[in-house]
């Protein structure tokens, strides 16, 4: 019986290499299609947890994944060796910048160390980290090529397929998102695309895995760079007096040609701080300059310092300093209502502010603790006292279950960089991007 068939009648057995905010999800996705998964991490306390039937992933009930461990469908462990049962292999192993700014692809190259060691002929491998155009096939298959002496398309199957998890979004789940998915040659395609239909309501073949992976990076980018626009953007509204979540809902009333973004502390997670970079890095390798993205990350890496001029000019107009003021940074999660703090701008603000002394605390409702600075931080409790004792708090990131109409009664002065605060009544409150005239005649400005 061929992969196709087996594939068909779910008796193919899966690997999936990777079990965090992608590997996970997948994971126990495949098991739900029908498919026995075993999980494979390196991380000891993940396998300890998931064996459990514990999850670490705010989206990832720990009901909904016992179900998976406790049946068997899926298999968490950290031995590579049970890769040579596996018929089907996904990779969801982190692709995070290095110390230059540089894709760091060690850990793709990593797991396929462990592939050519362990794989059996007739295996589909699907790469599903991001990264940036030709890394499956330098990285993947021409390795498997070479070490093995197999050839794609017939010997073993090689895809990309753009991970595409959004972090507390309930609107769209991972079943309903669309899958794109390329491949090393139509055999392979045909291989990934049969697969990922037993998994996904929707799968999207492209004509290349080169052609899959720009598509996630052109996602992202066009995120990072609408981002970069509009924060640049609520600088001069700030300046004229205007707001730009204002200005941002009106121009969104247009029914075409226009998709609303709306202004921030910066950007974060794994995919739009970092994204961007591997396609512009691929670019200057072909002698191309890609400004646009250049010019959005200046902006975005700029953000942290631009808000604590911001803060440090609202301290001074209340008589205070900013080294010494107590400040509250209520949210520290990248986006609102999850536990994920990668890349939070919200962390890089705190780092900020402590760097020129301020006196910083949190609370998060998803997040008990974090370290900053080479300092642990554990999370306050809302209550009306942490509100009234801070010189100032800042609105971070959005999380629906904070009470901001307790905050803005008790707090003295407030500045949101979410408009969290848009349906509270009085308060002194100052909004990142204007806060214009309606807001402040509603008791809303300073």
């Amino acid at each position: 019986m061929g992969l196709l068939a087996r594939i068909e009648e779910r008796t193919a057995e899966v690997a999936v290499v990777g079990m965090g905010y992608v590997g996970l999800p997948l994971a126990v996705e495949i098991a739900r299609a029908g498919f026995k998964v075993l999980g494979i991490d390196t991380d000891p306390d993940k396998v300890a947890k998931l064996k459990s039937g514990t999850s670490y992933i705010l989206d990832m009930d720990s009901s909904e994944l016992s179900q998976w461990t406790g049946s068997g469908a899926l298999r968490p462990g950290s031995d590579y060796a049970g890769l040579s049962r596996t018929e089907v292999v996904v990779l969801c192993v982190p692709t995070p910048l290095d110390g230059k700014r540089e894709p760091d692809t060690s850990f793709i190259e990593a797991a396929v160390a462990q592939l050519v060691r362990y794989l059996k002929k007739g295996t589909l491998i699907i790469l599903e980290s991001t990264t940036y155009p030709g890394t499956t096939e330098l990285l993947l298959r021409k390795r498997m090529e070479r070490e093995r002496n197999w050839q794609a398309g017939e010997d073993f199957y090689v895809c990309f397929s753009p991970e595409r998890v959004d972090p507390g979004n309930r609107q769209f789940s991972l079943r309903t998102t669309p899958k794109v998915i390329g491949g090393s040659t139509v055999a392979c395609l045909e291989a990934g695309q049969a697969f990922y239909e037993t998994v996904f309501d929707r799968v999207v073949p492209v004509s290349s895995n080169e052609a899959a992976e720009l598509s996630k990076l052109l996602e992202n980018t066009f995120r990072s760079i609408n981002i970069g626009l509009v924060n640049e953007l609520a600088l001069l509204c700030e300046r004229m007096g205007v707001s730009i979540w204002e200005v941002v809902d009106a121009a969104a009333t247009k029914p075409f040609g226009f998709m609303p973004f709306y202004p921030g502390p910066g950007i974060g997670g794994h995919c739009i701080p970092i994204d961007p970079l591997y396609l512009s890095w691929q670019a200057e390798k072909l002698g191309i300059d890609l400004k646009f993205i250049r010019l959005a990350d200046e902006l975005h890496r700029g953000m942290p310092e631009r808000l604590g001029r911001r803060i440090e000019g609202l301290l001074e107009a209340e008589g205070k300093a900013l080294s010494g003021a107590g400040i509250v940074i209520c949210g520290i999660a990248y986006k609102k209502d999850t536990d994920d703090v990668r890349e939070s701008p919200a962390l890089e603000l705190m780092e900020h502010l402590l760097e020129k002394g301020a006196q910083v605390i949190y609370h998060d409702p998803y997040v008990p603790a974090c370290r900053v600075a080479g300092a642990d931080f554990v999370s306050r409790t809302a209550e009306p006292q942490l509100w009234t004792g801070a010189d100032l708090v800042v609105i971070a990131t959005d999380h629906a279950a904070v009470d901001y109409q307790q905050l803005v009664d008790h707090a003295q002065l407030v500045f949101d960089t979410r408009n969290a605060t848009k349906a509270c009544s009085g308060g002194r409150i100052v909004l990142l991007g204007g806060n214009g005239a309606e807001s402040a005649g509603s008791g809303g400005g300073v």
